[in-house]
């Protein structure tokens, strides 16, 4: 499991490869990320509503870290879509095509990547247009009642 937070104001990519995404391993996750996050800074967490990121030892580790706020957005959201596509190219450019041994070798893989990334990281922008994006939501309300 490969859990990444990205920085969207300047692209750089925190990452860390686990062996299971469970809340245990989320929690050592979110302490690295707090570690590295300078002091005094809000970090804002847009997560999905995957169950590890809700797990109550999750939601306490929250309430002792105040300058921290999650929002849980659904799978289709564009704050996602920001991650997925650092995801998307690290699948293209490293792994797809990729030859590992090991998982070890495999992990290797994806933290060269990040920090070959993180030498010129770029600022996430959204270039979709909002008119764009309220008729598609339209035609997908059409779609569905035309089902009904």
């Amino acid at each position: 499991t490969l859990f990444a937070a990205l920085n969207v104001l300047d692209g750089t990519v925190i990452g860390r490869n686990m062996q299971r995404h469970r809340h245990q391993e989320f929690i050592r996750f979110l302490n690295a990320v707090e570690a590295q996050v300078p002091a005094g800074k809000t970090v804002h967490s847009i997560l999905d509503n995957y169950a590890a990121h809700k797990h109550p030892k999750v939601l306490k580790w929250l309430a002792h870290h105040p300058r921290w706020t999650f929002h849980f957005t659904p799978t289709s959201s564009s704050w996602l879509n920001a991650v997925e596509g650092f995801f998307a190219k690290l699948s293209r450019r490293r792994l797809k095509h990729g030859v590992f041994r090991s998982i070890v070798d495999l992990q290797a893989a994806i933290n060269r990547f990040i920090a070959e990334h993180n030498k010129t990281p770029k600022p996430f922008a959204w270039s979709a247009n909002p008119d764009d994006i309220i008729a598609a939501r339209k035609r997908g309300f059409q779609v569905l009642e035309s089902i009904h």
